[in-house]
């Protein structure tokens, strides 16, 4: 049988496949041993970061926007997860007052309040609502009907 190229490969068995150990690691590094390019170019870089930075900002005082972008992510992380406040909301105390509470994170995506992200995460949160209910309110009924079921027999 001829040896083909993936048989030649450190870390592979007879057959060509991984050797126990080796599947999560197919570059054949161990684990943790950093990247020689990321390694060469932190070489290349070390003791410059202050001048790049600082051009860096020169640059985005400057108005080049990409510098100002980068500036920005860096001082400004993204935002994540904020609580949201819909003062129009009634407090929601059943199925009924879904209908509402829509409508005000629909409003509030829509004039600009809240992100559409949060209006979607909102909408999870009442979907779940809603399937609790319903799963209350199908495990009540079968209750019921289970009682009935139980006095007549």
């Amino acid at each position: 049988m001829p040896v083909d190229f993936l048989q030649k490969q450190e870390g592979r068995d007879a057959e060509g496949r991984f050797k126990k150990g080796w599947s999560g690691n197919p570059a054949g590094r161990p684990r943790g041993t950093r990247n020689k390019a990321i390694e060469a170019a932190e070489l290349l870089l070390e003791g410059e970061a202050e001048a790049l930075t600082r051009r860096a900002v020169e640059r985005a005082l400057e108005g080049d926007a990409a510098a100002l972008r980068l500036c920005l992510d860096r001082i400004i992380p993204p935002r994540r997860g904020r609580p949201v406040r819909l003062d129009s909301v009634a407090p929601v105390r059943g199925a009924g007052d879904l209908g509402g509470t829509m409508a005000a994170i629909t409003t509030a995506a829509t004039g600009g309040v809240i992100t559409p992200g949060e209006a979607a995460e909102l909408a999870r949160v009442v979907e779940i609502f809603v399937r609790a209910v319903e799963t209350s309110d199908f495990e009540k009924r079968l209750k019921q009907l289970e009682d009935r079921r139980g006095a007549g027999a």
